[in-house]
């Protein structure tokens, strides 16, 4: 049965909301690196194993979230995401100790990577040609929900702290934050569970537009494996190996750098970061909509967009912090800039995923992708905190961002050669499903 307006736009802002509300409580820790630190008396590098746990866990469960998303009813599994979200939350929130507050957070890392299946989903409600704003639209959510995140725990944590004191809860004002956010999640998880529908497989790609019903597509083994003969998906997994070390720096320490090397008080991080986050929030529906636009006259398009995108970052980031301390101005200015463009391959790496990837296997396809990016990015913060303590915030930031930056750009370049043999296949092979789909339903007496 084909989905209706109505169903997946009702589904579209439900995962809205779910990853607003998620990534606010997952990037909550960052402006509340501070207080924690100062609770357990512990300095950067142990904060940094703090973010390293949640990442490891994560990347170590993707693989498994995709598997499930391809072989069952991803909805289902969303609201069980969010659910995990809430309950781990929660044991981070009452933690007593240093290792129980590193245990806790890590198993944070469980439901972190849970968005494969979410993506998948949205992919059987629209089509090819317009998933970039799609997609683009949804991790908006990133950056807004890093926003509310940050209003809550620079704002808020003293009013929560004393409404919770209102029902006997006594804690530390960041424990209350992260009470608030875990009961979110058990909320979202209801929602989910009894509002989003299940849509089948392959729905909306263009060669299924004049079926009425299609067949049911599950995991395959043997399909997943032809994932890894897709020479432009190769290097799509490489380059994110690299791709999220600059994400995880930014988000972990950069509310910090301000604090502490740029001798900013709350209320001026709040007053640089909203706007900045705004614009970052604009750049991934920007990034997507240009890749959209691109990719309609070239199928590589998508990709070079991207390959600028991150090259020019890398360029702006290293004249925003380089910018004197006296000059908040200009440095506000280079940022918000270097913001607009830092997400746009987000997007259109996503979606160029799903454009060379099968339906009954594109969460695997995403989740070996994010897979790696968090290999290799789960020691991010904690190397960043340890170039910190020999060093500065600064040179941190600037050495693992730009490099990595760099590297991704050139990987992105060289798949942007590559992916319109790839995305030629899967038409070929979407064309000749369909075939065979009219062909069993004309068998079929009427």
């Amino acid at each position: 049965m084909r989905s209706t307006s109505k169903s997946r736009w009702f589904a579209v802002v439900v995962f809205f909301l779910f990853m607003l509300l998620h990534q606010a409580d997952k990037l909550l820790i960052g402006p509340l690196t501070t207080p924690i630190m100062e609770t357990f008396g512990i300095d950067e590098a142990q904060m940094g194993a703090v973010f390293t746990g949640a990442l490891i866990v994560g990347a170590v469960l993707y693989p498994l979230w995709g598997y499930l998303y391809d072989r069952y009813a991803r909805a289902k599994l969303l609201a069980l995401a969010s659910f995990i979200w809430g309950a781990t939350t929660w044991l981070s929130a009452i933690a007593p100790t240093y290792p129980s507050f590193l245990a806790t957070r890590a198993s944070t890392g469980i439901d972190d990577s849970s968005y494969p299946g979410l993506y998948s989903l949205i992919a059987d409600y629209f089509g090819p040609n317009v998933r970039g704003k799609i997609y683009g639209l949804l991790q908006l959510s990133g950056p807004l929900g890093y926003l509310v995140g940050m209003v809550m725990a620079l704002m808020l944590r003293d009013t929560i702290q004393a409404f919770l004191a209102g029902f006997g809860i006594i804690v530390e004002s960041w424990r209350g934050v992260f009470i608030v956010t875990g009961a979110l999640g058990i909320v979202i998880s209801i929602l989910i569970l009894i509002g989003v529908r299940e849509a089948p497989r392959g729905r909306s790609e263009p060669e299924m537009a004049d079926l009425e019903t299609i067949g049911v597509y599950r995991f395959d083994w043997k399909i997943a494996k032809d994932l890894f003969r897709k020479r432009s998906l190769l290097l799509i997994f490489v380059q994110g190996f690299f791709g999220v070390f600059p994400w995880n720096v930014i988000t972990y320490w950069f509310f910090r750098y301000l604090e502490t090397e740029r001798g900013y008080s709350a209320d001026s991080v709040l007053f640089t970061m909203a706007p900045t986050i705004l614009v970052l929030a604009a750049g991934y529906f920007v990034g997507g909509a240009i890749g959209d636009f691109f990719f309609r006259r070239t199928p590589g398009g998508r990709l070079i967009v991207s390959s600028v995108a991150v090259l020019l970052g890398a360029v702006l980031l290293t004249l925003t912090l380089k910018t004197p301390v006296e000059n908040p101005g200009l440095f506000q200015g280079l940022l918000m800039l270097t913001a607009l463009f830092i997400p746009f391959a987000a997007a259109n790496v996503l979606a160029s995923i799903y454009d060379i990837s099968l339906p009954e296997v594109r969460s695997t396809a995403q989740a070996v992708e994010s897979f790696i990016e968090n290999a290799g990015a789960t020691v991010a913060p904690l190397l960043a905190g340890l170039i910190a303590v020999e060093s500065s915030l600064e040179n941190a930031i600037l050495i693992i961002c730009v490099s990595t930056w760099v590297i991704c750009s050139i990987f992105l370049a060289v798949a942007a050669r590559l992916v319109p043999e790839d995305i030629r296949t899967l038409r070929s092979q979407m064309r000749d499903r369909a075939d065979a789909e009219r062909a069993a339903q004309g068998a079929i007496p009427g």
